[in-house]
């Protein structure tokens, strides 16, 4: 009984105590965006303060509407109802931007964990405008400087709040089996998920 109620007793002790110190950190910024596909829509909130290069590239394509009709094209299946799906501007370039400096999980504090939104990438430094959702914890994804070559991950800047429901059916719709080159084939979807619209929802 008495551990039961022990953290309720320590929160009463320490509730003086922390108004009479100094104010507790506000809280990260956190800014909403939906993504409203043909599917449905997904809720996203991004990390304004611990990636905040990152947030910043996406919500140009965002603010400038450059996101809108673009597909999810690409579902990486590591496992059955585990990995990505990936979409965005393709590289066409009407829609692109100037590449965004690279901000990796070491920097952000930041990982790869189901409903994880992060950017892809080339090189480290060439993200533009595709991004990628994950399904499930992939923390191979993440910044490991100790590994040889290419360590630091992918730019993780924020997590869906809402619609996992459809980034699942996304990574569960058919594959192409004529689509894609290299790493890329056996990847692409048979038939692309539309991205109607992605707009601010604060």
């Amino acid at each position: 009984m008495f551990r039961r109620f022990a953290p309720l007793a320590l929160f009463l002790f320490a509730a003086p105590a922390l108004a009479q110190g100094e104010a507790p950190a506000p809280p990260p910024a956190m800014v909403h965006v939906v993504i409203q596909t043909s599917e449905g829509a997904i809720a996203l909130e991004l990390e304004k303060d611990r990636a905040p290069l990152t947030t910043a590239n996406f919500l140009r394509y965002v603010d400038q509407k450059r996101l809108d009709g673009t597909v999810f094209y690409r579902a990486m299946k590591v496992d059955e109802g585990f990995g990505l799906i990936q979409g965005g501007t393709q590289n066409d370039p009407k829609r692109i931007l100037k590449p965004v400096a690279h901000e990796p999980t070491t920097q952000t504090g930041l990982k790869h964990v189901t409903g994880t939104i992060s950017m892809a990438r080339y090189d480290p430094g060439s993200a533009t405008g595709d991004f990628f959702i994950t399904v499930g914890d992939i923390a191979s994804l993440d910044a490991n400087p100790g590994e040889p070559g290419d360590n630091l991950g992918f730019a993780a800047f924020g997590h869906v709040t809402a619609g996992m429901e459809i980034v699942t059916r996304v990574l569960d719709s058919p594959i192409s089996t004529t689509k894609g080159e290299g790493s890329m084939k056996g990847q692409l979807l048979e038939a692309p998920v539309k991205i109607l619209s992605v707009r601010r929802a604060d």
